[in-house]
């Protein structure tokens, strides 16, 4: 019912930025929450960000915060992930997920849907 695409796959040296987008689709109204994982491999895919669509109240995770800013764009249908101050330990998968829910933004199984990823590389 809802479509994500990621984009933005991109290098960074560390200190630099990136931007992600992830352009949503479909019946984008049953969506109460999106937000970013990533992921690297042979690990479980962590929680970045989420935003609230109704208000745009945010959540980071620890590591995270004070240097990614999630925002959505609702006209265009597009959620953003701003990278700064990037770290080489920031490389990952990163992915798009929508929830349904409302509850555990943070939690994998709390998403409905996801995008097929996008690479962050962060070098030294």
């Amino acid at each position: 019912q809802v479509q994500l695409a990621e984009s933005g796959r991109g290098l960074a040296q560390a200190g630099e930025s990136l931007n992600l987008s992830c352009a949503a689709s479909g019946r984008t109204y049953i969506i109460n929450i999106m937000g970013w994982f990533r992921q690297t491999p042979g690990n479980e895919r962590e929680f970045v960000a989420a935003i609230r669509n109704f208000d745009e109240r945010t959540y980071y995770a620890d590591a995270v915060k004070g240097r990614f800013t999630i925002s959505r764009d609702s006209t265009k249908g597009t959620l953003y992930l701003q990278m700064n101050s990037l770290i080489p330990e920031d490389t990952a998968r990163y992915y798009c997920a929508a929830s349904k829910g409302l509850i555990n933004y943070s939690e994998t199984y709390e998403y409905d849907y996801w995008g097929q990823g996008t690479q962050v590389t962060v070098s030294n």
